[in-house]
């Protein structure tokens, strides 16, 4: 084979490679984490709503669990926090910090919750390793309902008067 049909055929190779390539989605793609945008609040007849706004990416998946007293991730520092019960919430695959560092949520670290009836603060308590952990502190132990909704990514905090 001569040497300019081996360099057309190489050119060939590479050029079919590159529109394979481009063609298939990568994992990252895919995969995206979705970072934290805002954090409502709302006062509902017999419930007080947290909602944590995602932007676009996989559907972040939601635990939580009751606690006496909240601690920072990942330094396990205790964050001080208004309220007599505390609700730690860790969503996972999220983040609140672009690839650059940057946080991407623009409000307050930790902020009362004065409109609401049992819930009295909330608070970003960490964001290590693809998991964002918020606090909330109430007034008293209830019923909570934590879930996710989608189209746009949300993390929805119930939180029973």
């Amino acid at each position: 084979m001569s040497r300019p049909v081996r360099r057309a055929l190489v050119a060939v190779a590479l050029l079919l490679a590159g529109t394979l390539a481009a063609a298939v989605p990568s994992d990252a793609a895919v995969q995206s984490v979705p970072t934290l945008t805002a954090i409502r609040t709302g006062n509902n007849p017999g419930f007080d709503r947290v909602v944590l706004d995602f932007g676009d990416g996989a559907t972040p998946t939601v635990s939580y669990r009751l606690t006496d007293e909240l601690t920072a991730d990942p330094s396990g520092e205790i964050v001080w926090l208004t309220g007599e019960y505390f609700i730690n919430v860790a969503v996972s695959h999220a983040t609140y910090h672009d690839d650059n560092g940057n946080p991407t949520y623009p409000g307050p670290q930790k902020f009362r919750t004065r409109n609401l009836a049992n819930v009295m603060a909330v608070a970003l308590t960490g964001d290590f390793e693809a998991q964002v952990t918020v606090g909330l502190g109430v007034r008293s132990r209830t019923a909570v309902n934590v879930f996710t909704l989608t189209s746009p990514n949300r993390v929805v905090i119930d939180v029973a008067h």
